[in-house]
């Protein structure tokens, strides 16, 4: 196991900039995964582990244990120690656990959409984009297409939100969505635009259809021609004083209201 105690070692520096830079993600194609869960989630599904990070007053817990003799036998794992104030440097959380992963980005999704998907229109707050992502993977849909002002997907903040979703579901990033639906009109009659009001109430509206659907920003929402363009709109119904939902609790009810609808046919 590689021990590392120095800030200016490179490897550290390579480090730090995933967990603090979104730009660096796409540009090392690499992303850091911080804690036992995602770590285990990505063992599981069989995803290389590029680098297994392990601060020191980690290496005596028995989970993680288990885990670094789990991957002892993968030749392409490097096992890296860090002193605890260098792995706190690198965890995005205030009492960091002591275990995190470093993996390849996979390449960007390239199927076309088959079933039901979920589009994401300039969700900048990267906790919702991990969180829709969450409930796309609970709600059975296995495409997300992330458009233009999106938080990144594979960000460490992300990855932490989405809590394992990422290995669920196939992920389009960087999306020019009304260029892209403009030349898919076969879709459009699919795809079903989250609008505050105006919408018909989506507990009337007959989901147990495959869909797409297309959720805004959190300030403005979906912008006028992403809106237009979709076959049909719905508005969740909510209490009178209230002004919107946010936009992850929103695209969860919009969900499984589908998945609802389904299983009581």
């Amino acid at each position: 196991m590689k021990q590392l105690s120095s800030r200016d070692n490179s490897l550290f520096k390579a480090l730090r900039a995933l967990s603090e830079d979104p730009r660096e993600v796409r540009r090392q194609r690499r992303t850091l995964l911080d804690g036992i869960h995602l770590v285990s989630v990505c063992m599981e599904r069989g995803v290389p582990l590029r680098q297994l990070i392990v601060s020191e007053a980690a290496l005596n817990q028995p989970e993680i244990e288990r885990l670094i003799e789990f991957n002892r036998t993968s030749p392409d794992t490097d096992l890296i120690q860090l002193k605890d104030s260098l792995f706190s440097a690198i965890s995005g959380v205030a009492t960091p656990v002591g275990i995190a992963g470093v993996i390849d980005l996979p390449a960007d999704d390239e199927a076309e959409i088959g079933a039901d998907a979920v589009f994401l229109e300039a969700v900048q707050d990267a906790g919702n984009v991990g969180a829709i992502l969450r409930s796309a993977a609970a709600a059975g849909i296995r495409q997300v297409v992330l458009g233009h002002g999106c938080a990144g997907a594979w960000t460490p903040r992300v990855l932490r939100a989405g809590q394992g979703a990422h290995f669920s579901v196939k992920i389009r990033e960087g999306i020019n969505l009304e260029a892209w639906l403009g030349q898919r009109s076969d879709m459009i009659q699919r795809c079903v635009a989250t609008v505050v009001n105006g919408g018909t109430e989506l507990f009337a509206t007959d989901l147990r259809s495959p869909n797409i659907w297309l959720f805004g920003n959190e300030g403005a929402g979906l912008s006028s021609a992403m809106s237009a363009m979709a076959g049909r709109r719905v508005t969740i119904p909510m209490a009178a004083a209230t002004e919107s939902l946010n936009v992850a609790a929103a695209a969860a009810i919009c969900l499984f209201e589908a998945v609802r609808q389904r299983r009581s046919t």
